[in-house]
């Protein structure tokens, strides 16, 4: 990641919850992203297919009311951070027995995103006070993530 990717990380979760993140946590984020997309990606191959459908569709992902929020939020905030680009660079996915379509595709920025904004908020829920997020405070907010998605 170039050095202007990781200060538009660091942006953003300044913007998202006033947290102060750095390039240490691009690894631990990249591995949340990665984890996410691929558990929204599976439940959402099982929909396709429970649909008899060869290809995932985006009203096949497991979105929520919360996760839509965070998405939206997200969207208002990329304005000013303009982070996007360079989730289109992390929105990578496994090999799945089903193909996910274009627009499905063309939505794991947004998606990306929202979880992105969905776990800066959750570090200050658990912690309120937390301003550098430490190895321990990623491990908990993974955990209610997994326990979630």
């Amino acid at each position: 990641m170039t050095v202007m990717s990781i200060a538009r990380f660091e942006r953003f979760f300044r913007a998202a919850a006033g947290l102060d993140v750095d390039k240490n946590d691009l690894k631990r984020y990249s591995d949340f992203v990665d984890a996410k997309l691929y558990d929204l990606l599976t439940v959402a191959q099982a929909t396709a297919k429970a649909n008899g459908r060869d290809i995932i569709r985006t009203c096949d992902l497991p979105i929520t009311k919360g996760l839509q929020e965070s998405i939206h939020h997200f969207q208002k905030i990329d304005q000013e951070v303009e982070i996007k680009p360079i989730l289109e660079q992390l929105a990578t996915h496994p090999a799945l027995d089903r193909t996910p379509d274009e627009e499905t595709e063309a939505a794991y920025p947004d998606i990306i995103g929202g979880l992105s904004l969905a776990l800066a908020q959750s570090f200050k829920i658990l912690h309120p006070d937390l301003k550098n997020p430490q190895t321990q405070h990623w491990d908990e907010a993974r955990a209610v993530f997994d326990l979630l998605l």
